[in-house]
């Protein structure tokens, strides 16, 4: 597979732009393009899948483990042309602490991946061959294929930094221009989202595409790209892996409490975000009728990787996308809920005002189905976030703050729940600038033990709501005892009516 990784001194330099561009390029050249990026981040994949149209996947050695970023790579790239890989920080920056561990050079080295280095040149001259030459000489296994120069001012400035990048032996791929740079608007945790700028996104991968066809080499690019060796290894696969699994044990009988008569009879109109209502998925698997998992999406809640649904359904579910913006009743059949991370924080308002979405998602959550929220969903089922009456799934109350809570965690669960037994350890993220009071319940979701011992969130009946965000693929089961608990939910309502 031919591939490439786009790695930069730090973060500013212009990656997303260049890779993004890149993929948009290659696309428009008539090839499958793998869109992949380094670390835990939700927001840039989706910007790769626009320049794709493929799902953008991430590749993080600490979630997930160093011997899974191999196989996910392969999973996420099969039947394409080329894979480009967007690096996270500067080069040589991973987990705190952690040396080398879930860096962009990490992932490049467990790929065997050239690496093409971006440089902001915007105030740099001759200076830039030794910049050049310490990212070059730093760690020999990382094969530093050449850079592409970004804001460079003028013919004369391009000339000065080509000249003393020839002198190192580093080849220049590229030169982008000051002033060239696509605008892509920020707020408090980064790029916005692609789901929420609609045409624009569209227009600004194609304004990257666009500057990075002008700019690059896109023929030298390739070659580079072909001239990775053979991985060799099996790709994930969703099905087989959970097949490797020994069987679960049997779980608790659940205990059905059927919603209040008109509560939350299912609406027969459009309950996804493209008003397919699910039409076109098969809803039967050797005769069975499979149990519907609700997977919130649109534009408060476009943080999931991937995998997760992937697994949901080869564990036996009938995954169905909705938008809790728009749609006011969960999708028809909805067995069990997953809400994962976004910005319900700016969308509060409208959260709140969809008092009929907001019911049905109580309803089924104090009815014992299974419910997994991670921190945006974890709002969501807050008593309130900032004052808007939310789910009122959890005591507890939601609100922004100053301060940006970001990083790698340690943890081990310290009660069964419906996503993991008792004294499974796991690896997951943090990234949010709101704080849940109390930030645990009665029963907690996770003691933390890295990097500070505490614990946190919430476990009540089936529902787990905690801030962590887990890469599903290091822990398959999750998705197992979620549709092992579904297809209990289903089959203990066949035959119940309203009263």
């Amino acid at each position: 597979m031919p591939r490439l990784v786009i790695a930069a001194p730090s973060s500013g330099s212009g990656k997303t732009t260049v890779a993004t561009g890149l993929m948009a390029a290659f696309a428009g050249r008539g090839l499958a393009v793998s869109p992949h990026k380094v670390g835990p981040d939700y927001i840039d994949p989706g910007y790769h899948a626009l320049a794709t149209g493929r799902a953008g996947r991430n590749l993080d050695a600490y979630l997930c483990g160093p011997e899974l970023v191999a196989p996910l790579f392969a999973h996420g790239a099969r039947g394409c042309d080329l894979a480009v890989v967007e690096g996270v920080m500067g080069l040589f920056d991973g987990a705190s602490g952690q040396g080398e561990l879930a860096s962009t050079a990490h992932v490049a080295k467990l790929l065997r991946a050239p690496v093409v280095l971006v440089v902001d040149a915007s105030s740099q001259a001759r200076s830039v061959a030794a910049l050049v030459h310490g990212f070059a000489s730093f760690d020999p296994e990382v094969r530093l294929a050449g850079v592409i120069l970004n804001k460079v001012g003028s013919d004369r400035h391009e000339a000065i930094l080509r000249e003393a990048l020839d002198e190192s032996g580093v080849p220049v791929f590229g030169a982008l221009r000051r002033g060239g740079e696509v605008v892509t608007p920020s707020r408090h945790l980064g790029l916005v989202p692609v789901a929420e700028r609609g045409a624009e996104a569209v227009a600004a991968v194609a304004a990257m595409g666009e500057l990075v066809r002008g700019g690059c080499d896109l023929d030298a690019l390739y070659a580079v790209a072909r001239s990775a060796p053979s991985l060799g290894g099996a790709a994930w696969d969703a099905a087989e892996v959970l097949g490797s699994l020994p069987q679960p044990a049997p779980s608790r009988p659940y205990q059905y409490a059927a919603p209040p008569r008109g509560g939350s009879a299912p609406d027969p109109g459009p309950q996804t975000p493209d008003g397919l209502n699910g039409q076109g998925r098969p809803s039967v698997r050797d005769g069975l009728e499979l149990p519907v998992v609700a997977l919130a999406g649109g534009p408060a809640f476009t943080f999931s990787y991937a995998e997760h649904s992937e697994l949901l359904t080869a564990a036996g579910a009938d995954v169905v996308p909705f938008d809790p913006l728009h749609d006011e009743q969960l999708p028809d059949g909805t067995r069990a809920l997953v809400i994962g991370g976004g910005f319900p924080e700016v969308y509060a308002s409208e959260l709140s005002a969809n008092e009929q979405l907001r019911k049905a998602v109580g309803e089924l959550a104090r009815s014992g189905a299974p419910v997994v929220a991670e921190c945006a969903g974890l709002l969501y089922l807050a008593r309130s976030l900032d004052g808007q009456p939310m789910c009122g799934v959890l005591d507890a109350d939601a609100r922004m703050s100053e301060r940006l809570t970001l990083g790698y965690r340690d943890a081990v669960a310290v009660s069964d729940s419906v996503l993991a037994a008792n004294g499974t350890r796991v690896r997951g993220h943090e990234f949010h600038r709101t704080v849940v009071e109390p930030g645990a319940g009665a029963t907690p979701a996770w003691g933390i033990t890295r990097p500070e011992r505490r614990v946190e969130g919430f476990v009540q009946g089936g529902v787990h709501a905690s801030y962590l965000h887990v890469h599903w693929a290091s822990v398959p089961q999750a998705a197992r005892r979620i549709v092992a608990q579904a297809t209990e939910v289903a089959r203990a309502t066949e035959g119940v009516t309203p009263s």
